[in-house]
């Protein structure tokens, strides 16, 4: 079990948020995320959410497409 005790039960702080923020747009993977915010993934999809951040994958094609011309 990965251990987030460094900021478990905090208040999130404004470099904590944009730091969601500019990760989430570099695509970094949910669990990343957490790990270097020191945060639980539920609380990172929660902030997220609280904040309108979207951490979907931008550079993927959408219905899994992949290029037929390759």
């Amino acid at each position: 079990m990965p251990k987030y005790n460094r900021n478990s039960g905090k208040h999130w702080t404004l470099t904590e948020v944009q730091q969601l923020k500019k990760l989430a747009n570099q695509n970094t993977p949910t669990r990343v995320i957490g790990s270097k915010l020191g945060r639980t993934k539920d609380a990172i999809y929660n902030k997220a959410s609280e904040k309108n951040i979207s951490l979907s994958p931008t550079n993927q094609s959408p219905y899994n497409r992949k290029n037929r011309n390759a």
